[in-house]
Order: C-alpha cells, then sequence, then structure tokens
C-alpha cells in the first residue's frame, strides 16, 4: 500500500499545478483595475471590440460603428470620434462602485455606466438597461 500513496501524491500535485495554471491565465472579464488602466499615463484610445444588447446577444456593427474611438485623458477629459463628427466631455470614475459617469460638454445630462472589466487591453461597460460594449485598446 505505501508503493501506491506516492503516485497518487504526485498525481495530486500535478492536478493542483494544472489548475493553479489554468487560474493564472483566465479571462481578465470582471477585473476592474485603477483607474490609470483607462488612460495609461497621459491617454488612451479605446475601440469597439463587441456589442451585446441586454439579452446578451451579439449586435452587429456598422462601418461607421467599427470606426468610433473613445480617447480617455489623465485630466478626466475624454473625446469620442466617429465618422458623424466628434464629442468632447468630463468623466468621473468610482472604482470603489465599479462605475464611470460621462457629461458631454455643453449638455444638461450625464450618462453613468457599470465598469464590469478595465484592465490594461479591456474595458466593458454596461448600460442600466443591461446593454454591454466591450471595448478593446486601440
Amino acid at each position: 500500500m505505501k508503493t501506491l500513496s506516492h503516485p497518487f501524491r504526485y498525481l495530486a500535485s500535478l492536478l493542483v499545478l494544472v489548475s493553479l495554471f489554468t487560474a493564472s491565465c483566465g479571462s481578465k472579464e470582471g477585473k476592474v483595475e485603477g483607474v490609470n488602466m483607462l488612460y495609461g499615463t497621459t491617454s488612451k484610445v479605446w475601440k469597439t471590440d463587441k456589442e451585446l444588447d441586454a439579452t446578451g446577444d451579439k449586435v452587429k456593427q456598422t462601418d461607421a460603428q467599427e470606426d468610433e474611438r473613445i480617447t480617455f485623458f489623465a485630466n478626466g477629459q475624454y473625446n469620442m470620434t466617429s465618422p458623424a463628427g466628434a464629442v468632447n466631455g468630463k468623466y468621473d470614475f468610482d472604482q470603489a462602485g465599479k462605475k464611470i459617469t460621462m457629461t458631454p460638454d455643453g449638455a444638461a445630462q450625464s450618462n453613468t455606466f457599470d465598469v464590469v472589466t478595465l484592465t490594461d487591453d479591456k474595458l466593458t461597460l454596461k448600460s442600466g438597461a443591461g446593454a454591454e460594449l466591450r471595448l478593446e485598446k486601440e
């Protein structure tokens, strides 16, 4: 019996290592890191990776939507560009609450989104209605 315990111990150790490796290489979806991930050192440009409706179904992007970009700056400003034009404004990121509020210049209303994921290269915003916009670093 004593000779069997060694192979089982080896197998158990191997399984633990594999599970740790798998966990460390897993998706960063759902991870919200520091606000500097939003803008890098001074600014960062984000482009649409995928859009989901409130039911979780993928929304087909038009060519114009695929050309949209949003740049977040370290000073709390943002700029959204598209073939139709540009919008500038201010943002406030509440890391503890995992929310970002964006207010276009000259607008009386702001838009608040849940920040589902924020890493160096992924940003996922969720509207109050449940639609999700997944962005990636350009």
